[in-house]
């Protein structure tokens, strides 16, 4: 039986508190990392949802450090960061988004935006990372990419990102539809991610 959005949401403090999951017993060597995949239609109340759950771990779970980071924040500290943010506004306004993404696939490089989370963040300082943002930062950063790096710099903290779109337990498809890049044809590229929620009830 397929659980509706509200009991998946509802059991996700008790288990992103469970001291279990905060040391990661039971994933052997695997990474910390954890999606938590919703339908993009689910975006605003999934957003409001991220927001009174910072709230309520900040208010009956003060012992935790919990870490928030909203990847379309993240791009535009960057860009601006690097002085590139109102260039970007302007070359949007003169030539387009087309172009806009193009001169920004390198500034923008997975990797890039890994290293300088490390180095606004000390990560692995914090109990629980919680990513959302994902959508808005697309097609500018795609999550895939940056799931794919980011473990190198949080180590053991477990992390979970919000994901608009379906994780099957190896790919990701953004809004339901996008299709991850892969390295060769008919490849399905791998992420060794957990799924936080199923969205099916386990038998």
């Amino acid at each position: 039986m397929t659980k509706t959005l509200t009991e998946r949401l509802d059991q996700i403090i008790p288990r992103i508190t469970d001291e279990g999951f905060l040391s990661s017993d039971g994933i052997g060597n695997e990474i910390a990392c954890y999606i938590f995949d919703y339908a993009a239609e689910d975006e605003l109340e999934v957003r409001d949802y991220v927001s009174w759950t910072l709230n309520r771990l900040k208010s009956h779970f003060s012992n935790l450090n919990v870490l928030h980071i909203n990847l379309l924040d993240v791009v535009v500290d960057y860009l601006k960061h690097r002085k590139l943010f109102d260039k970007t506004i302007d070359m949007q306004a003169k030539k387009g988004d087309s172009a806009v993404l193009s001169a920004l696939k390198g500034p923008l490089a997975a990797e890039k935006i890994r290293d300088f989370i490390a180095q606004t963040h000390d990560l692995q300082k914090n109990d629980l990372i919680l990513i959302s943002g994902v959508g808005s930062a697309w097609p500018m950063l795609r999550a895939h990419g940056l799931l794919n790096c980011l473990h190198t710099v949080t180590g053991q903290v477990p992390l979970v990102m919000f994901y608009p779109g379906d994780f099957d337990g190896t790919t990701l498809r953004l809004f339901g539809q996008v299709a991850t890049d892969t390295s060769s044809p008919g490849a399905k590229p791998y992420y060794r991610a957990f799924t936080l929620v199923p969205r099916e009830e386990q038998p």
